[in-house]
């Protein structure tokens, strides 16, 4: 039976009723049970009687966003892309923001109807005949489905899902967020109410979505719609809300929308831009290249300028504690390493490892040039490492590039730094010059 015909009594024509015994499994025949269409509150983003996930990093605008739908609800004024949106009752769960001077003023900047949002606060009881209050949680779910009927609703936000947790749940053990879970579509299914659970991401590393928001991969698995909100790479000034699954329809398209300050009201409302070409995947992959991108980048800078500084060559474990006295973590270093082109050596069984810049072989790219590689009885043995030499017919002369100067090309080359600033690096004795081919 759908939502409605639960709710509002609506004939189907089957009997979809299962057949129970008393001591046994109970069983649904499918023969039994009428074909019905989804229901939505918003057309592909968020189904009537299910569950829907919101994750984002905190300060991204969840909260706000999380309104924003709400005075949609509040009003039936048309989604951003269009699509109808049947009016209805909130009823919001708020356990970081303060109903006067938040979520009421970000109701108001969205053009939301105050009279149609509630506020679920505490839970009253009785105990040795005195009236007391205690805090809200997922535990409760008779005083939420009163609260659901009593008023109607359609959309039930949970902001943010582990706050309402009961204490005993532990977030990252599957069994028991599917318990909790199993109650609250329940509860959506019976009621005919669209339940918004908003989730922080987590920590981990990795650009799968589904993997990134906070608690067991069962939140997201009980959803049947779920999304993300994230910082636009192309403009720090803009988010976009990415579908992240999609159970029940097609996925649909990412949104873009700004937080535009409502002096009026002294908060943030959203305003929608239309729809944007990322995806979810696509902006955890690039925040995380980003962030990581720039930490490599520096110390790589860094891991350059030090073995300069020693000669060309250095032992890896003074470069580490080096390195970690600079803030600079190890794995980043080793990252730094590979990039930038450094070779690791180890001297005989009992010595230490070695950390020099490896020169990038000069292809031959025309007929103009062309390069030998030294032998070993011409190669530098305080350099350690094979050198061409490029020949120019044209003029017979060798460009020669200095200590320095080969450190920073090595990793201009290898692409984990633009083409260096030649004439800013200092001179330095060092090994035998290198002879500068063409770097393509």
């Amino acid at each position: 039976m759908t939502p409605e015909a639960a709710v509002f009594g609506v004939a189907t024509g089957f009997d979809n009723s299962p057949v129970v015994e008393a001591d046994g499994p109970t069983t649904v025949t499918l023969s039994s049970v009428g074909p019905e269409h989804v229901s939505w509150g918003w057309r592909s983003r968020l189904p009537v009687g299910k569950l829907v996930v919101l994750d984002g990093d905190p300060a991204v605008g969840k909260s706000t966003l999380a309104v924003c739908l709400a005075a949609h609800y509040s009003t039936g004024d048309p989604w951003p892309d269009g699509a109808d949106c049947p009016p209805g009752d909130v009823l919001i769960l708020s356990a970081e923001d303060g109903i006067a001077d938040t979520i009421r003023p970000r109701l108001d900047a969205s053009g939301g109807d105050a009279s149609r949002v509630h506020c679920l606060t505490e839970i009253r009881f009785t105990d040795q005949g005195k009236s007391r209050t205690r805090p809200v949680t997922l535990a409760d779910m008779e005083a939420i489905e009163q609260a659901v009927r009593r008023h109607a609703v359609r959309l039930v936000i949970v902001d943010v899902l582990m706050a309402y947790l009961p204490g005993k749940v532990d977030s990252h053990r599957d069994q028991d967020i599917r318990t909790v879970l199993s109650r609250l579509s329940d509860l959506a299914a019976a009621t005919g109410c669209t339940i918004l659970l908003l989730r922080h991401l987590n920590k981990a590393p990795g650009g799968n979505p589904l993997y990134r928001g906070g608690g067991s991969i069962g939140i997201v698995g009980a959803a049947r719609s779920a999304f993300l909100v994230a910082m636009d790479p192309d403009d720090e000034t803009r988010r976009i809300l990415a579908p992240t699954k999609s159970n029940l329809a097609a996925m649909p398209e990412a949104l873009a929308f700004r937080l535009e300050d409502s002096e009026e009201h002294g908060c943030a409302r959203v305003v929608w831009e239309g729809n944007s070409p990322h995806s979810a995947a696509d902006l955890l992959g690039r925040r995380e290249d980003e962030d990581e991108r720039t930490e490599r980048d520096e110390a790589t800078e860094w891991l350059i300028d030090y073995i300069t500084d020693q000669g060309g060559k250095a032992q890896a474990s003074e470069a580490i504690k080096a390195a970690g006295n600079d803030g600079i973590a190890k794995t980043t270093l080793h990252r730094a390493r590979k990039k930038a082109g450094i070779e690791s050596t180890k001297s005989g069984v009992r010595g230490g490892w070695t950390w020099q810049i490896a020169l990038p072989r000069i292809p031959q790219e025309s007929q103009d040039s062309r390069s030998r590689v030294l032998e070993p009885s011409e190669s530098s043995e305080s350099w350690g490492t094979t050198v061409e030499v490029e020949e120019t017919r044209e003029t017979g002369q060798d460009d020669r590039l200095t200590l320095p100067e080969q450190a920073a090309s090595v990793a201009a080359w290898n692409g984990s730094l633009p083409s260096p600033d030649l004439d800013a690096i200092p001179n330095s004795k060092g090994p035998p010059p290198i002879l500068k081919g063409d770097r393509g």
